[in-house]
């Protein structure tokens, strides 16, 4: 590891010379603002952006590689690096053309160490300190989970403490921020991620063959097609329910729709390349399950946090970021969840929910200016890609026995008929709600 490290270094510092530094006058900045690079390469996105210290985007490019990851059926981790060391030096030197900023004039340059897929990690990572070291700017290393965290603190006035949910293709994960670098961590996957489940089925369903979806994400996929489908069509176990902790685990559903795909296949006689004609229901029935075990879960780490008294009784936030957050059906049963239990809902707009450098830069702007994880001793950051997040509580959770009861979740679109605030009764879940 550590020589695959040293090369790639070696290969920036060669790069780096045709960076173009433009000198422009200090007089067109405004001197008393702060700005930070943010720099992230932990999957298959090269992104960089320049954040300022009232949470202004100044500039933001990002190089995606979902096109080709698509064709080639998942993603290859020596590809993604491939293409990370492809993009990165113009995805920096584009954001720093449009920001109009010498580069001279960043006050750190932040970048993803943890957690992710190694050779990507390593690319972001190695430019970030030739970057940081030329220019003799304090490097912060951020964790990706927490910038998908604390995102929303750009966008909105979230004070800590809140709850949080961060669901994407690589984690799933329940709790608390207490402060920046202050987690408490309630429940995680204990296999497969959400993302990565709709991402597969969506595969196995051949969705990509489809010419709108040929371009999108199979989460994305499953998401539209649902819309003209019967959630109720196929029936999916809720996992983990007899569990009372707030772990998940999205294995098993992902076996479960691929038996339902083989035997719609045979049964409609469905052809190589060829889309079962109940796709819609599958990808309905398949997202609301998903959706319900996620809410369970919330709903469970809701109690206990009003159990325990976590968080001021007047100020009870709790925020849900990570790619699969952009799914709007499964944000409004979470929504559904938080209203029930007296929570006010909060998510980063869907184009902020994915991964991009915004994110990065701005959890660097929360660390600068608190003063936190800032280095000059480069070569002493090291990538991580299984850090754990934050203190583990999971056991504590399973240990206080909450059952949350059944749940009747809404059609969607509930939302547009709000409830009263704190409406739980029978008699309103009777007369808002189906029983599912």
């Amino acid at each position: 590891m550590f020589m695959a490290s040293f090369l790639l270094l070696k290969g920036i510092r060669k790069c780096l010379p045709h960076l173009r530094v433009r000198r422009r006058a200090m007089a067109s900045v405004n001197s008393g603002r702060r700005y930070v690079l943010g720099i992230e390469t932990s999957c298959d996105d090269t992104g960089a952006a320049i954040v300022d210290d009232s949470g202004n985007i100044i500039s933001e490019v990002l190089s995606s590689q979902l096109r080709i990851h698509l064709r080639n059926g998942g993603i290859i981790p020596p590809v993604a690096r491939d293409l990370h060391k492809e993009k990165i030096e113009s995805v920096v030197e584009e954001c720093l053309m449009k920001s109009k900023l010498d580069i001279s004039q960043l006050d750190a340059v932040a970048v993803t160490n943890r957690p992710g897929m190694p050779m990507s990690l390593l690319v972001g990572l190695g430019y970030a300190k030739v970057i940081a070291e030329k220019w003799k700017k304090p490097m912060i290393p951020v964790h990706h989970m927490e910038a998908h965290a604390l995102t929303i603190r750009m966008v909105e006035d979230v004070p800590f403490p809140f709850m949080t949910m961060l669901i994407s293709g690589g984690h799933s994960l329940i709790g608390l921020a207490e402060d920046i670098n202050s987690w408490r961590l309630f429940g995680t996957t204990l296999d497969d991620a959400p993302g990565e489940c709709m991402d597969k089925t969506a595969r196995q369903l051949r969705l990509i063959n489809l010419p709108q979806y040929e371009s999108i994400s199979g989460g994305a996929a499953i998401e539209h097609l649902a819309q003209s489908g019967d959630r109720n069509h196929f029936e999916f176990p809720v996992a983990m329910s007899m569990y009372r902790d707030c772990d998940t685990s999205f294995s098993g559903l992902k076996w479960k729709a691929k038996k339902y795909i083989m035997e719609e296949e045979k049964k409609h006689g469905t052809g190589p390349g060829e889309v079962i004609p109940t796709a819609a229901h599958l990808c309905a029935s398949f997202q609301h399950s998903i959706a319900r075990q996620l809410c369970k879960k919330l709903e469970r780490a809701l109690v206990y946090a009003n159990q325990k008294e976590l968080l001021p009784p007047d100020r009870k936030r709790f925020v849900v970021s990570g790619g699969v957050a952009c799914n709007g059906y499964i944000r409004e049963m979470l929504t559904y969840i938080c209203h029930r239990n007296g929570y006010e809902l909060h998510a980063p707009p869907p184009k902020l929910c994915c991964d991009n450098g915004v994110m990065i830069a701005w959890n660097g702007m929360e660390k600068l200016k608190r003063g936190l994880d800032l280095t000059y001793e480069y070569d002493k950051v090291d990538m991580h890609p299984d850090e754990p997040f934050g203190v583990d509580e999971r056991a504590e959770v399973a240990k206080a026995n909450i059952r949350t009861g059944y749940i009747k979740f809404p059609q969607s679109g509930w939302t547009s008929k709000p409830l009263k605030k704190n409406e739980n009764s029978e008699e309103a879940e009777e007369k808002s709600s189906v029983a599912v």
